[in-house]
């Protein structure tokens, strides 16, 4: 990854863990456009996540578990650990919403938050 990809990505993690999910979106989706190779998944999963994120902001709970599923759906190749990232507890995180929402009840209060560790 080069120096300007990880500033825009670094800047996707950022707009996700203030609460910006469409602008996290944009941004990591012109990144994930030039990626190739056996990431591209895991970073079009991230998107996805943060789709969902927005779906669950607008109350699209239909939305939010079908984005919740599908990221879920790419995480699956993934080992637990993954471009400095927790992934075992992010896909945990992410199951405990797709209950709540399926279940009908609220959703959990805070978002999930991400960590990476690039080096």
């Amino acid at each position: 990854m080069s120096a300007e990809e990880r500033t825009q990505f670094q800047e996707g993690v950022r707009l996700f863990n203030a609460g910006f999910f469409f602008e996290c979106h944009d941004v990591l989706e012109e990144l994930w456009s030039g990626v190739r190779g056996e990431s591209r998944d895991f970073f079009q999963g991230l998107i996805q996540v943060a789709v969902a994120f927005y779906h669950v902001g607008r109350g699209n709970a239909e939305g939010a578990r079908s984005m919740l599923d599908r990221a879920l759906q790419r995480f699956e190749r993934y080992p637990d650990r993954y471009f400095g990232f927790d992934l075992g507890a992010h896909r945990a995180e992410l199951q405990e919403w797709r209950l709540r929402l399926d279940a009908g009840g609220p959703p959990l209060d805070t978002p999930p938050r991400w960590r990476f560790d690039l080096g």
